[in-house]
């Protein structure tokens, strides 16, 4: 069983802090669901765990599976087993999907997977994402719609089996449809009890796909309040204004 331990963690940007003493475990077999307004701190949290130079750690700690995350290189992260989706992927022109994923299955495993093994891995993952062959040879998300860069997002997530998944905003910019497909995606790479998931959102449009065993609510930097599915349903009807108004 896979675990990521968050003590204490506090990030600044630009010498303002931003996270003021977060303590949150993921553990293998559960999906959590960060939730909290804008400049709440949430992605701060999923950028800080990956290893992003903006973000400056003045304190805490980050353990997966014991191992101080906090020492390791952005790369040595990915290949213990951590992964990030970001809300906004940056687009790599002259890099094709097809290169980068099985540059990046090469990263994790240590080796390069066979080249009909990996294509047949491939094939297998886009037709359960609905993603069209084609897609294989265009550039890193040059020109991707929202859901077109959010599927790959899950594609990649299937391919590289991480231990723990952090997916920030995958929600963004999505159609109902492909809502729909992402989130089965999510359930697919959570359903093996192997993995976590660390899902942060502002809306619960998508938690009426992902099911969380647990909610947690950011506020100004924190964890303000945390509980089950029920929680997610309150703050459908209530919004964020009773959280905002006690940290402000």
């Amino acid at each position: 069983m896979s675990s990521l331990e968050i003590r204490d963690l506090h990030v600044s940007v630009d010498d303002k802090e931003i996270l003021r003493g977060v303590d949150l475990t993921v553990r293998s077999g559960e999906t959590h669901a960060i939730m909290g307004p804008n400049g709440s701190g949430k992605s701060t949290l999923a950028y800080a765990i990956a290893g992003h130079p903006k973000y400056t750690i003045t304190s805490g700690a980050v353990l997966l599976d014991g191992e101080d995350v906090l020492s390791m290189t952005v790369d040595e992260r990915a290949r213990a087993g951590l992964f990030l989706a970001m809300q906004y992927p940056v687009e790599v022109p002259g890099v094709t999907v097809s290169n980068f994923l099985r540059s990046a299955v090469t990263a994790v495993r240590g080796e390069a997977p066979k080249l009909r093994v990996f294509t047949k891995e491939l094939k297998q993952g886009m037709d359960a994402l609905a993603i069209d062959a084609a897609f294989a040879q265009r550039n890193l998300n040059e020109g991707f719609s929202g859901g077109e860069k959010k599927r790959h997002e899950i594609l990649q997530l299937e391919l590289l089996k991480p231990k723990i998944a952090i997916l920030d905003e995958t929600d963004s910019g999505l159609d109902v449809d492909a809502l729909r497909v992402v989130s089965e995606g999510i359930n697919r790479f959570g359903a093996s009890g192997e993995t976590g998931v660390l899902l942060i959102t502002h809306y619960t449009r998508i938690l009426r796909y992902v099911k969380p065993q647990f909610v947690h609510v950011f506020s100004a930097g924190r964890i303000v309040e945390e509980g089950g599915p029920e929680l997610a349903e309150q703050l459908e009807a209530e919004g964020y204004e009773r959280f905002t108004k006690a940290s402000a």
